[in-house]
Protein backbone atom coordinates (compact mmCIF):
# COMPACT_ATOMS: atom_id res chain seq x y z
CA UNK A 1 0.00 0.00 0.00
CA UNK A 2 1.29 3.26 -0.69
CA UNK A 3 -0.31 6.44 0.45
CA UNK A 4 -3.30 4.32 1.50
CA UNK A 5 -4.16 2.81 -2.32
CA UNK A 6 -3.95 -0.90 -2.65
CA UNK A 7 -1.24 -2.17 -5.51
CA UNK A 8 -3.00 -5.18 -6.02
CA UNK A 9 -1.52 -6.65 -9.35
CA UNK A 10 -4.63 -8.75 -9.89
CA UNK A 11 -6.47 -4.87 -10.10
CA UNK A 12 -4.18 -3.29 -12.19
CA UNK A 13 -4.16 -5.64 -15.04
CA UNK A 14 -8.18 -5.36 -14.47
CA UNK A 15 -8.33 -1.76 -15.59
CA UNK A 16 -5.79 -1.97 -18.08
CA UNK A 17 -7.94 -4.11 -19.73
CA UNK A 18 -11.12 -2.51 -19.85
CA UNK A 19 -8.91 0.94 -20.80
CA UNK A 20 -8.44 -0.95 -23.81
CA UNK A 21 -11.86 -2.18 -24.62
CA UNK A 22 -13.18 1.06 -23.87
CA UNK A 23 -10.46 2.79 -26.54
CA UNK A 24 -10.51 0.14 -28.76
CA UNK A 25 -14.56 1.08 -28.47
CA UNK A 26 -13.75 4.80 -29.26
CA UNK A 27 -11.50 4.13 -32.34
CA UNK A 28 -14.37 1.90 -34.00
CA UNK A 29 -16.90 4.41 -32.92
CA UNK A 30 -14.49 7.31 -35.36
CA UNK A 31 -14.22 5.46 -38.07
CA UNK A 32 -17.94 4.42 -38.45
CA UNK A 33 -19.03 8.42 -38.01
CA UNK A 34 -16.09 9.26 -40.81
CA UNK A 35 -17.35 5.27 -43.18
CA UNK A 36 -21.15 7.58 -42.82
CA UNK A 37 -19.46 10.95 -43.56
CA UNK A 38 -18.56 10.11 -46.04
CA UNK A 39 -21.13 8.00 -47.84
CA UNK A 40 -23.93 10.54 -47.79
CA UNK A 41 -27.15 9.55 -49.44
CA UNK A 42 -27.62 10.50 -52.93
CA UNK A 43 -30.79 13.48 -53.61
CA UNK A 44 -32.99 12.14 -55.95
CA UNK A 45 -33.80 14.95 -58.66
CA UNK A 46 -35.49 14.65 -62.24
CA UNK A 47 -33.59 15.61 -64.62
CA UNK A 48 -33.62 17.38 -68.37
CA UNK A 49 -31.70 17.66 -71.62
CA UNK A 50 -30.66 20.94 -72.73
CA UNK A 51 -31.57 21.24 -76.37
CA UNK A 52 -30.73 23.92 -78.89
CA UNK A 53 -34.08 24.40 -81.88
CA UNK A 54 -35.98 26.77 -83.07
CA UNK A 55 -38.26 28.99 -81.30
CA UNK A 56 -41.02 31.48 -82.44
CA UNK A 57 -40.24 35.07 -81.27
CA UNK A 58 -43.95 36.27 -79.75
CA UNK A 59 -45.48 39.07 -78.05
CA UNK A 60 -47.98 37.32 -75.37
CA UNK A 61 -50.77 39.18 -73.86
CA UNK A 62 -54.28 38.37 -72.41
CA UNK A 63 -57.14 38.91 -74.90
CA UNK A 64 -61.07 38.94 -74.89
CA UNK A 65 -63.19 37.65 -77.91
CA UNK A 66 -65.19 39.68 -79.36
CA UNK A 67 -67.78 38.86 -82.47
CA UNK A 68 -67.00 39.61 -85.82
CA UNK A 69 -70.34 41.69 -86.45
CA UNK A 70 -73.14 42.31 -84.07
CA UNK A 71 -76.44 43.77 -84.91
CA UNK A 72 -79.41 44.78 -82.42
CA UNK A 73 -82.67 44.19 -83.87
CA UNK A 74 -85.10 47.06 -83.70
CA UNK A 75 -88.48 47.37 -85.25
CA UNK A 76 -89.05 50.06 -87.88
CA UNK A 77 -92.70 50.53 -87.68
CA UNK A 78 -94.92 50.37 -84.38
CA UNK A 79 -97.45 47.35 -84.11
CA UNK A 80 -98.12 44.22 -82.58
CA UNK A 81 -96.17 41.48 -82.56
CA UNK A 82 -98.03 38.35 -84.17
CA UNK A 83 -95.28 36.17 -84.64
CA UNK A 84 -91.71 35.26 -83.01
CA UNK A 85 -89.81 32.94 -85.46
CA UNK A 86 -86.76 31.48 -83.50
CA UNK A 87 -86.18 30.70 -80.18
CA UNK A 88 -83.71 32.30 -77.97
CA UNK A 89 -79.99 31.16 -78.24
CA UNK A 90 -80.74 29.59 -81.93
CA UNK A 91 -78.05 29.84 -84.93
CA UNK A 92 -79.47 32.11 -87.83
CA UNK A 93 -78.81 32.76 -91.47
CA UNK A 94 -78.87 35.82 -93.44
CA UNK A 95 -82.78 36.37 -94.93
CA UNK A 96 -83.99 34.27 -92.25
CA UNK A 97 -88.14 35.52 -90.64
CA UNK A 98 -87.12 36.43 -87.57
CA UNK A 99 -90.55 38.48 -86.55
CA UNK A 100 -93.96 39.32 -88.16
CA UNK A 101 -96.11 42.65 -86.95
CA UNK A 102 -99.65 42.59 -87.82
CA UNK A 103 -99.87 43.96 -91.37
CA UNK A 104 -103.40 44.72 -91.28
CA UNK A 105 -103.12 48.24 -90.30
CA UNK A 106 -100.75 48.59 -92.96
CA UNK A 107 -102.09 46.97 -95.69
CA UNK A 108 -105.29 49.34 -95.42
CA UNK A 109 -102.75 52.37 -95.35
CA UNK A 110 -101.37 51.30 -98.94
CA UNK A 111 -105.20 50.81 -100.18
CA UNK A 112 -105.83 54.24 -99.03
CA UNK A 113 -102.19 55.68 -100.76
CA UNK A 114 -103.55 53.84 -103.99
CA UNK A 115 -106.82 54.70 -104.03
CA UNK A 116 -105.56 58.78 -103.49
CA UNK A 117 -102.92 58.13 -106.88
CA UNK A 118 -105.96 56.94 -108.87
CA UNK A 119 -108.02 59.72 -107.96
CA UNK A 120 -105.19 62.34 -108.43
CA UNK A 121 -104.17 60.71 -111.33
CA UNK A 122 -107.76 60.82 -113.18
CA UNK A 123 -107.80 64.48 -111.92
CA UNK A 124 -104.30 65.37 -113.44
CA UNK A 125 -104.98 63.86 -116.86
CA UNK A 126 -108.64 66.22 -116.56
CA UNK A 127 -106.29 68.87 -115.91
CA UNK A 128 -103.62 68.10 -118.84
CA UNK A 129 -107.13 68.00 -121.73
CA UNK A 130 -107.76 71.12 -119.96
CA UNK A 131 -104.69 72.90 -120.40
CA UNK A 132 -104.51 71.96 -123.86
CA UNK A 133 -107.52 73.44 -125.25
CA UNK A 134 -107.18 76.45 -123.34
CA UNK A 135 -103.98 77.02 -125.06
CA UNK A 136 -105.72 76.46 -128.56
CA UNK A 137 -108.10 78.83 -127.46
CA UNK A 138 -105.62 81.33 -126.36
CA UNK A 139 -104.37 81.35 -129.40
CA UNK A 140 -107.35 81.57 -131.37
CA UNK A 141 -108.22 84.93 -129.26
CA UNK A 142 -111.20 83.24 -127.59
CA UNK A 143 -109.67 83.16 -123.63
CA UNK A 144 -107.00 85.69 -122.69
CA UNK A 145 -103.78 84.98 -121.21
CA UNK A 146 -104.30 85.36 -117.42
CA UNK A 147 -107.34 82.14 -117.48
CA UNK A 148 -105.27 79.58 -120.11
CA UNK A 149 -102.32 80.63 -117.43
CA UNK A 150 -104.76 79.33 -114.55
CA UNK A 151 -105.62 76.43 -116.54
CA UNK A 152 -102.12 75.74 -116.65
CA UNK A 153 -101.22 76.16 -113.51
CA UNK A 154 -103.59 73.87 -112.34
CA UNK A 155 -102.61 70.87 -114.71
CA UNK A 156 -98.79 71.17 -112.64
CA UNK A 157 -99.99 71.25 -109.48
CA UNK A 158 -101.92 68.10 -110.41
CA UNK A 159 -98.82 66.80 -111.80
CA UNK A 160 -96.96 67.29 -108.59
CA UNK A 161 -99.80 65.94 -106.58
CA UNK A 162 -99.70 62.96 -108.55
CA UNK A 163 -95.93 62.58 -108.12
CA UNK A 164 -96.85 63.08 -104.08
CA UNK A 165 -99.18 60.10 -104.44
CA UNK A 166 -96.91 57.76 -105.77
CA UNK A 167 -94.42 58.79 -103.19
CA UNK A 168 -97.01 58.05 -100.42
CA UNK A 169 -97.86 54.72 -101.66
CA UNK A 170 -94.53 53.58 -101.74
CA UNK A 171 -93.79 54.32 -98.41
CA UNK A 172 -97.12 52.60 -97.33
CA UNK A 173 -95.84 49.89 -98.90
CA UNK A 174 -92.38 50.23 -97.53
CA UNK A 175 -94.12 50.12 -94.36
CA UNK A 176 -95.73 46.73 -94.90
CA UNK A 177 -92.52 45.23 -95.69
CA UNK A 178 -91.30 46.60 -92.56
CA UNK A 179 -93.76 44.33 -90.75
CA UNK A 180 -91.62 41.42 -90.94
CA UNK A 181 -88.07 41.39 -89.85
CA UNK A 182 -85.26 39.48 -91.63
CA UNK A 183 -82.36 38.46 -90.32
CA UNK A 184 -79.25 40.45 -91.72
CA UNK A 185 -76.41 38.38 -91.05
CA UNK A 186 -75.61 34.88 -90.37
CA UNK A 187 -75.44 34.48 -86.34
CA UNK A 188 -76.43 32.66 -83.06
CA UNK A 189 -79.80 35.12 -81.25
CA UNK A 190 -79.39 36.54 -77.77
CA UNK A 191 -82.02 37.19 -75.08
CA UNK A 192 -85.50 37.22 -76.32
CA UNK A 193 -86.99 40.97 -75.02
CA UNK A 194 -89.93 41.41 -76.58
CA UNK A 195 -92.23 38.42 -77.29
CA UNK A 196 -95.63 37.36 -79.00
CA UNK A 197 -98.17 39.76 -78.25
CA UNK A 198 -96.21 42.61 -77.08
CA UNK A 199 -97.00 46.40 -78.46
CA UNK A 200 -93.62 48.04 -80.09
CA UNK A 201 -93.01 51.05 -81.19
CA UNK A 202 -90.83 51.96 -84.06
CA UNK A 203 -87.15 52.19 -83.44
CA UNK A 204 -86.91 51.97 -79.65
CA UNK A 205 -84.47 52.51 -77.18
CA UNK A 206 -83.51 48.57 -76.76
CA UNK A 207 -82.93 46.12 -79.66
CA UNK A 208 -85.76 43.10 -79.67
CA UNK A 209 -83.05 40.39 -80.30
CA UNK A 210 -79.34 41.33 -80.49
CA UNK A 211 -77.64 38.64 -82.87
CA UNK A 212 -74.05 37.86 -82.81
CA UNK A 213 -71.82 36.77 -85.69
CA UNK A 214 -69.10 34.11 -84.46
CA UNK A 215 -68.06 32.45 -87.20
CA UNK A 216 -65.74 34.15 -88.35
CA UNK A 217 -65.07 36.04 -84.63
CA UNK A 218 -62.36 38.18 -83.57
CA UNK A 219 -59.70 38.26 -80.70
CA UNK A 220 -58.93 42.06 -79.75
CA UNK A 221 -55.99 42.23 -77.71
CA UNK A 222 -53.36 45.27 -76.60
CA UNK A 223 -49.38 45.48 -77.08
CA UNK A 224 -46.78 47.50 -75.42
CA UNK A 225 -46.56 50.44 -77.81
CA UNK A 226 -42.90 49.81 -78.12
CA UNK A 227 -43.85 46.68 -79.79
CA UNK A 228 -45.35 48.71 -82.48
CA UNK A 229 -42.29 48.96 -84.59
CA UNK A 230 -41.00 45.76 -84.81
CA UNK A 231 -44.73 44.80 -85.59
CA UNK A 232 -45.07 46.43 -88.74
CA UNK A 233 -41.95 45.50 -89.94
CA UNK A 234 -42.88 41.93 -89.85
CA UNK A 235 -45.97 42.68 -90.87
CA UNK A 236 -44.73 44.40 -94.36
CA UNK A 237 -43.38 40.78 -95.12
CA UNK A 238 -46.25 38.84 -94.57
CA UNK A 239 -49.05 37.73 -92.12
CA UNK A 240 -48.75 36.97 -88.77
CA UNK A 241 -49.78 34.51 -86.99
CA UNK A 242 -51.75 34.78 -83.71
CA UNK A 243 -52.91 32.21 -81.44
CA UNK A 244 -55.44 32.21 -78.93
CA UNK A 245 -55.33 29.44 -75.74
CA UNK A 246 -58.26 28.87 -73.43
CA UNK A 247 -57.52 28.48 -69.60
CA UNK A 248 -57.65 24.99 -68.93
CA UNK A 249 -56.92 24.14 -72.81
CA UNK A 250 -53.53 25.07 -73.26
CA UNK A 251 -52.94 21.88 -75.31
CA UNK A 252 -55.85 23.10 -78.00
CA UNK A 253 -54.82 26.53 -79.43
CA UNK A 254 -56.48 28.11 -81.78
CA UNK A 255 -54.99 29.91 -84.76
CA UNK A 256 -55.94 32.72 -86.60
CA UNK A 257 -54.02 35.85 -87.95
CA UNK A 258 -53.35 39.38 -87.53
CA UNK A 259 -56.03 41.61 -89.43
CA UNK A 260 -56.37 44.78 -87.64
CA UNK A 261 -53.94 47.30 -86.36
CA UNK A 262 -55.56 50.67 -84.43
CA UNK A 263 -54.60 54.15 -85.60
CA UNK A 264 -53.62 55.53 -82.40
CA UNK A 265 -52.27 54.72 -79.25
CA UNK A 266 -54.27 55.24 -76.33
CA UNK A 267 -52.70 57.77 -74.11
CA UNK A 268 -53.78 56.52 -70.93
CA UNK A 269 -51.91 53.27 -71.42
CA UNK A 270 -49.86 53.49 -73.47
CA UNK A 271 -50.83 50.37 -75.17
CA UNK A 272 -52.33 49.98 -78.83
CA UNK A 273 -55.26 48.17 -79.76
CA UNK A 274 -54.60 44.54 -82.51
CA UNK A 275 -57.23 42.23 -83.81
CA UNK A 276 -56.65 38.65 -84.61
CA UNK A 277 -59.22 36.92 -86.69
CA UNK A 278 -60.29 33.54 -86.26
CA UNK A 279 -62.39 30.59 -88.81
CA UNK A 280 -63.96 29.17 -85.36
CA UNK A 281 -65.74 26.64 -87.04
CA UNK A 282 -65.40 24.58 -84.28
CA UNK A 283 -66.80 27.68 -81.96
CA UNK A 284 -64.80 27.19 -79.33
CA UNK A 285 -63.86 30.87 -78.68
CA UNK A 286 -67.29 33.03 -77.95
CA UNK A 287 -68.02 36.75 -77.41
CA UNK A 288 -66.82 37.85 -74.11
CA UNK A 289 -64.50 35.48 -73.64
CA UNK A 290 -60.82 36.13 -71.93
CA UNK A 291 -58.10 33.99 -73.64
CA UNK A 292 -54.38 34.08 -73.44
CA UNK A 293 -53.12 35.63 -76.93
CA UNK A 294 -49.54 35.14 -78.43
CA UNK A 295 -48.83 36.96 -81.63
CA UNK A 296 -45.81 35.55 -83.46
CA UNK A 297 -43.07 37.79 -84.91
CA UNK A 298 -40.62 35.43 -86.44
CA UNK A 299 -38.73 32.56 -85.58
CA UNK A 300 -35.49 32.27 -84.02
CA UNK A 301 -32.98 29.40 -85.26
CA UNK A 302 -30.60 27.31 -82.77
CA UNK A 303 -32.33 28.77 -79.71
CA UNK A 304 -31.33 27.54 -76.17
CA UNK A 305 -34.33 26.09 -74.21
CA UNK A 306 -34.64 24.17 -71.17
CA UNK A 307 -38.21 23.63 -69.12
CA UNK A 308 -39.36 26.25 -66.83
CA UNK A 309 -39.37 23.74 -63.91
CA UNK A 310 -35.81 24.43 -64.45
CA UNK A 311 -35.32 28.01 -63.88
CA UNK A 312 -34.78 29.38 -59.90
CA UNK A 313 -34.64 32.29 -59.09
CA UNK A 314 -32.07 33.44 -56.08
CA UNK A 315 -30.67 36.99 -54.96
CA UNK A 316 -28.21 37.39 -57.73
CA UNK A 317 -30.98 36.47 -60.23
CA UNK A 318 -31.98 33.17 -62.16
CA UNK A 319 -29.65 29.88 -61.79
CA UNK A 320 -30.26 26.49 -62.93
CA UNK A 321 -28.54 23.00 -61.17
CA UNK A 322 -26.10 21.53 -63.98
CA UNK A 323 -25.76 17.46 -63.20
CA UNK A 324 -22.66 16.90 -64.14
CA UNK A 325 -21.16 13.35 -65.91
CA UNK A 326 -19.81 12.51 -62.35
CA UNK A 327 -23.59 13.04 -61.19
CA UNK A 328 -23.15 16.23 -58.73
CA UNK A 329 -24.60 19.44 -58.88
CA UNK A 330 -23.39 22.60 -60.33
CA UNK A 331 -25.47 25.64 -59.19
CA UNK A 332 -24.96 27.59 -62.75
CA UNK A 333 -26.48 31.51 -63.42
CA UNK A 334 -28.36 31.72 -66.03
CA UNK A 335 -29.90 34.65 -68.61
CA UNK A 336 -33.29 34.01 -69.30
CA UNK A 337 -34.83 35.98 -72.39
CA UNK A 338 -38.22 34.71 -72.63
CA UNK A 339 -40.49 31.87 -71.92
CA UNK A 340 -42.95 29.99 -74.43
CA UNK A 341 -44.83 27.33 -73.96
CA UNK A 342 -43.43 26.08 -70.53
CA UNK A 343 -40.14 26.73 -72.51
CA UNK A 344 -37.55 29.13 -70.81
CA UNK A 345 -35.25 30.42 -73.91
CA UNK A 346 -31.25 30.42 -72.00
CA UNK A 347 -29.63 34.24 -73.94
CA UNK A 348 -26.54 32.79 -71.86
CA UNK A 349 -25.45 30.41 -69.21
CA UNK A 350 -26.37 26.70 -70.95
CA UNK A 351 -25.14 24.66 -73.55
CA UNK A 352 -27.23 22.37 -75.43
CA UNK A 353 -26.85 18.27 -74.49
CA UNK A 354 -26.42 19.44 -70.55
CA UNK A 355 -28.89 18.31 -68.03
CA UNK A 356 -30.60 20.59 -65.59
CA UNK A 357 -32.63 19.49 -62.56
CA UNK A 358 -36.03 19.98 -62.81
CA UNK A 359 -37.10 18.47 -59.95
CA UNK A 360 -35.94 18.40 -56.45
CA UNK A 361 -33.74 21.28 -56.34
CA UNK A 362 -34.93 22.41 -52.86
CA UNK A 363 -32.56 19.56 -51.18
CA UNK A 364 -29.50 20.37 -53.34
CA UNK A 365 -26.74 22.48 -52.82
CA UNK A 366 -23.53 22.99 -55.04
CA UNK A 367 -21.57 19.73 -54.99
CA UNK A 368 -24.18 17.34 -53.62
CA UNK A 369 -24.53 14.09 -54.91
CA UNK A 370 -27.82 13.33 -56.67
CA UNK A 371 -29.51 9.76 -58.17
CA UNK A 372 -31.62 11.12 -61.27
CA UNK A 373 -34.57 9.34 -61.01
CA UNK A 374 -36.04 9.35 -64.59
CA UNK A 375 -32.83 7.72 -65.92
CA UNK A 376 -30.97 8.89 -68.84
CA UNK A 377 -27.63 9.46 -67.64
CA UNK A 378 -24.87 6.99 -66.20
CA UNK A 379 -22.45 8.26 -63.17
CA UNK A 380 -18.54 8.39 -63.91
CA UNK A 381 -17.37 8.17 -60.42
CA UNK A 382 -14.40 10.12 -59.61
CA UNK A 383 -11.37 8.78 -58.13
CA UNK A 384 -10.66 9.60 -54.72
Amino acid sequence: MIFGIDVNPMCTFRNAAVAGVLTTGLLLSGCSEKKQQAVAPRVPVTVADVVQKTVPVQVRVIGNVEAYSTVGVKPQVTGEIVGVHFTEGQDVKKGQLLFTFDPRPFQADLLRAQANLAQDEAKAKNAETENQRYSKLMEAGVVAKEQAEQIQTNHEAMVATVKADRAQVEYARVQLVYTKIYSPIDGRTGNLMLHLGNVVKANPDNPMVTINQVNPIYVTFAVPQQTLPEIKQHMAKGKLKVTATIQGQEDRPEVGTLTFVDNNVDQNTGTIKLKGTFTNTNRRLWPGQYVNVALTLTEEPNAIAVPTQAIQTGQQGSYVFVVKPDLTAELRPVKVKSNIDNQAVIESGLSAGEKVVTDGQIRLVPGAQVEIKNGGMQAQESKP
